[in-house]
């Protein structure tokens, strides 16, 4: 007898492909692009803005004492502002606004919107554009800078920055710290250390993104984050190396700006004053071509400037100091030890050093003190003995000069200080909340010829004998 095979039934067929094909595995989809807005439905309608303010976050959080001094500036003080927070994707776990909860606490605040935007077409979605125009303050959350880079040349690009060009401003942490320079490390290969970025400044996880959001007075900087906690001065370094080496900023140099974790934030103000707050940040200048900076060799570069800013100090970005800085060398891909401390190799105070200290009465702009003679940087001293006592300094300023104010208040009272012009118009202002709370501003003169200008520095609550000392820095003119 003859047997004959039999035929494969359909299931048996259905096995034997199932084993020798690779099983289709259904993907996830991606989520829409989601908005949740806290405080009012309605935008603030506004002729005009104060701004425009930064903050530049060592880690994602918002900072309240320099997202709160960004609104007060903005908004000068009067009236409210609608902020948006621009996320890459949703928080795990707890609140799905935690920007948005930190910034609905503070004064001046209509409402805050969150937007995560999972797509890069995301950012042309028209519910998306029309809010940050409405806005006047864009925050960018904390996350991964390679999608916020994506973004780049796109509707919201041109949305954000249509907020700051209105006197709005633009900040973030972390990532969002990233994106706020004009050169971003975008890690769209992946994340660097110092050791590795150090060992090859060509390493392929090395990659940036230029032209996308150039703020005033911000021009030649590239950000980084969670400075000191992460130990990434040495990647800094090697950034600004490539930068200078491939002609990624203008002028053969290359400025790198990394604030610490923790509630370091670095405020700047519409002068290009930068004032730090909570923990230390960093200012790293690149100012030569590197000895050497080629792939899959070790960098040397020699005479890294380098400026620690610890909280209260000042840093003017319009008008970059040549003086406060030490120097920190790389050779064969091994850093100077103390990258992170040193002393400066010029002080800046060697060039001034001027002091005055207040003669009373000086309650009035006929009775001021006169600090225009004093050399730069200048120290101004007085006390606020009743809350009524208000202290003036008169300052000469000349066609283009900028002077700085930055005042450390004791704890015996809470103070403020203005820039008024010769009529008494107030022209600045600094009205940090809290006792002992310093203040810091900056004024321009624009007009042609010279012009007489008043430093006002007042109680707003409480008074004492213990002294202020404002430090007054002039530049150029």
């Amino acid at each position: 007898m003859t047997f004959r095979p039999a035929h494969r039934s359909a299931l048996t067929t259905a096995f034997l492909l199932a084993a020798v094909l690779p099983m289709a595995v259904p993907q996830p989809a991606q989520a829409a692009a989601n908005r949740i807005r806290l405080g009012s439905a309605a935008d603030v309608s506004r002729s005009s803005w104060n701004g425009p303010a930064f903050t530049m976050n060592g880690a994602g959080a918002v900072v309240p004492a320099t997202m709160s001094r960004a609104v007060n500036d903005i908004r000068a003080n009067t009236g409210t502002l609608d902020v948006v927070v621009l996320a890459g994707s949703s928080p795990t776990s707890g609140s799905k606004t935690p920007e948005c909860d930190t910034i609905m606490g503070l004064t001046g605040v209509n409402s805050c919107t969150t937007w995560t935007l999972t797509t890069a077409s995301d950012a042309g979605n028209s519910q998306v554009n029309t809010d940050i125009r409405n806005a006047e303050f864009v925050y960018f959350a904390g996350g991964d800078q390679c999608r916020y880079a994506a973004w780049k040349g796109t509707a919201l690009e041109a949305s954000v920055e249509s907020v700051v060009a209105k006197g709005g401003g633009a900040g973030g942490g972390s990532a969002g710290h990233h994106i706020n320079s004009p050169v971003v490390y975008d890690a769209c290969n992946g994340s660097v250390t110092s050791s590795e970025a150090l060992a090859n400044p060509y390493d392929r996880t090395i990659t940036f993104t230029t032209g996308m959001f150039q703020w005033p007075d911000y021009a030649g900087v590239i950000n980084d984050s969670h400075f000191v906690t992460r130990d990434r001065m040495g990647r800094t370094m090697a950034f600004l190396a490539r930068a200078v080496k491939d002609g990624l900023t203008a002028g053969g140099a290359a400025w790198g700006v990394g604030v610490e974790e923790g509630g370091g934030s670095l405020f700047i103000d519409r002068n290009g004053l930068g004032t730090q707050y909570g923990k230390d940040a960093y200012v790293v200048l690149a100012d030569h071509q590197p000895e050497q900076a080629v792939d899959r060799k070790p960098l040397t570069y020699s005479g890294f400037k380098i400026w620690r800013l610890t909280p209260g100090t000042t840093f003017d970005f319009r008008n970059r100091p040549s003086c406060g800085y030490y120097l920190r060398s790389v050779t064969g891909g091994v850093p100077d030890p103390g990258l992170y401390s040193g002393t400066p190799v010029t002080n800046c105070g060697a060039q001034g050093g001027a002091a005055l200290t207040e003669s009373e009465p000086n309650d009035t702009r006929d009775t001021a003190d006169d600090a225009t003679a004093l050399l730069s940087p200048a120290s101004i001293t007085g006390s606020l003995q009743s809350v009524s006592d208000r202290d003036y300094f008169a300052v000469g300023l000349a066609s283009g000069e900028t002077a700085a104010v930055r005042c450390a208040v004791p704890a015996a009272y809470d103070a403020d200080v203005y820039w008024l012009d010769s009529a008494g118009s107030t022209l600045e202002r600094s009205t940090n909340d809290g006792a002992g709370t310093d203040e810091a501003l900056a004024f321009t003169r624009t007009a042609s010829g010279t012009g007489t200008y008043y430093l006002d520095v007042e109680s707003y609550s409480g008074s004492g004998t213990s002294a202020y000392t404002c430090t007054l820095s002039r530049s150029g003119g």
